[in-house]
């Protein structure tokens, strides 16, 4: 999460600060103002990362798409990890 987080553009990782993400905002002023509040916090260092951000790195093996047709006749499509990219397959329904 830490190297994620640098690697992240300073106005993002400003935000993650200002920003209280998926709750309910007064209005646009209000996040301008944290924002506002959050630069001058920072203005003279690093933004370092707020403990209540991170993450995790999913790395999938497989992946499946499944698309309904008429008469249970489903298109299925299955992308498997390979070395050099991903195999593409098609399965039975």
């Amino acid at each position: 999460s830490d190297a994620y987080f640098a690697s992240r553009p300073r106005g993002s990782r400003l935000s993650a600060w200002a920003s209280p993400q998926s709750t309910v905002v007064a209005s646009r002023a209000e996040l301008d103002d944290a924002l506002a509040a959050t630069e001058r916090r920072f203005a003279e260092r690093e933004v370092d990362r707020p403990a209540f951000w991170g993450g995790f790195r999913l790395v999938p093996e497989r992946l499946e798409f499944w698309q309904g047709r008429r008469n249970r006749t489903h298109d299925r499509i299955a992308y498997l990890r390979a070395a050099a990219g991903w195999n593409i397959v098609r399965l039975a329904p």
